[in-house]
């Protein structure tokens, strides 16, 4: 089972960037593809990005296409997450999330069903 750990959240002005990132514990995480979904209050979760085991595929929502990048690092067992461009809609607590299986290569359509294991969840509060 894989272990996660969010850091980098915050508050941040409308237009600004921040960068979360997710560290890994455990021997699978290179096998694991990874997302980062959100859940602003009173909404539901939802699948924000997600990066392949490999780092070749990615799936970005149309809501943060052109803005958020994800990327992992498999050496440092580490998935980033890289937002610009911050709109007040942006805010959310936003968690990592590893897949249950492994060496999924198609990351469109992973759902809450999909993960194994959560991270704590990370703050990000833009403001207008």
């Amino acid at each position: 089972q894989v272990q996660l750990v969010e850091s980098g959240g915050g508050l941040v002005q409308a237009g600004g960037s921040l960068r979360l990132s997710c560290a890994a514990s455990g021997r699978t995480f290179s096998s694991k593809a990874m997302g980062w979904f959100r859940q602003a209050p009173g909404k539901e979760r939802d699948l924000v990005v997600a990066i392949s085991w490999s780092g070749r595929n990615t799936y970005y929502a149309d809501s943060v296409k052109g803005r958020f990048t994800i990327s992992r690092d498999n050496a440092k067992n580490t998935v980033y997450l890289q937002m610009n461009s911050l709109k007040p809609e942006d805010t959310a607590v936003y968690y990592c999330a590893a897949d249950r299986v492994p060496y999924r290569t198609e990351v469109r359509g992973t759902t809450l069903a999909d993960v194994a294991s959560w991270g704590q969840g990370t703050q990000v509060t833009v403001s207008s």
